[in-house]
């Protein structure tokens, strides 16, 4: 069902992407083109939003729950190293 909802959601993202690629060959007012940039911009961070809440109620609990210390301290530095690249962009 997560996986349905996040795939439905990226291909509306490539919709709009590909409705911004023909409003860019059609010389479009550049601003347009922005305002749709960004609608992008937020439609994928939300699927972002989302596959990262699903990672974290499976995979990271899983981890934490379980015995292995090194499998606990992996998922947790990937956490980090997601929020860290985040930032850079």
């Amino acid at each position: 069902m997560e996986n349905e909802n996040v795939m439905r959601r990226l291909k509306t993202v490539e919709g709009h992407l590909r409705g911004v690629i023909r409003m860019v060959e059609e010389d479009a007012y550049c601003i347009d083109v922005i305002r749709q940039i960004q609608a992008i911009d937020a439609a994928l961070n939300k699927v972002s939003t989302q596959i990262l809440e699903n990672h974290l109620n499976s995979c990271v609990i899983t981890a934490i729950k379980g015995n292995n210390v090194k499998e606990r301290e992996r998922v947790l530095k990937e956490i980090t190293e997601v929020f860290a690249m985040s930032a850079k962009v």
